[in-house]
């Protein structure tokens, strides 16, 4: 039969697949992230893969595939949790843990760091850089690779930095850099 006429599943675009990391760069992120995500893998692993084998092996002992709610839905969900299996054991192959409290140079903004800036209409916000998988940006948490947080790597209380927001150009004054645990 001609290819034009069958049918083929187009792939899946896998939006987990392309990671944001520069070139050669490390997946820094706290011991929690770490814990989160390796607990999370682990589930994934141990619980939720066997149980939906095992409703697709009980789905496909049914005989028809084709009208097979369990064995469709199963196989769907199955593809799903092996993709969010690879993405999380690159994430953690590549995974540079860095804890906040032990931070030596304190001087300084580096990672895991809290710092409170001040903008130019005197509003003062606090932020912490932390990894790209825990990114909450409502929550003050902002990822290593964002551009404020590259603005910010580096400078010391007092001084300035600038960096390009949306909203155009920026000017922040850093009031405080502080090392805690972030969890």
């Amino acid at each position: 039969m001609n290819k034009a006429f069958v049918r083929e599943e187009a792939p899946e675009e896998d939006e987990e697949e392309a990671s944001p990391l520069p070139a050669g760069g490390k997946n820094y992120m706290t011991p929690g992230c770490f814990s989160r995500l390796t607990a999370e893998l682990d589930h994934l692993m141990r619980r939720e893969r066997p149980e939906v084998v095992s409703v697709v092996s009980w789905a496909d002992g049914n005989g028809d595939r084709s009208e097979n709610g369990d064995y469709i839905y199963g196989k769907k969900r199955l593809r799903e949790i092996d993709r969010r299996i690879r993405f999380l054991t690159r994430r953690l192959a590549y995974a540079q843990v860095i804890d906040p409290a032990a931070q030596e140079d304190t001087e300084r903004v580096y990672f895991g760091a809290t710092v409170t800036v001040q903008d130019e209409e005197g509003v003062e916000t606090a932020y912490s850089i932390v990894g790209m998988d825990e990114a909450e940006p409502s929550r003050g948490r902002i990822s290593w690779i964002a551009p404020l947080a590259r603005a910010l790597l580096k400078a010391r209380e007092g001084d300035t930095v600038r960096f390009h927001a949306p909203g155009g150009q920026r000017v922040l004054e850093v009031l405080a850099i502080e090392y805690r645990s972030l969890d």
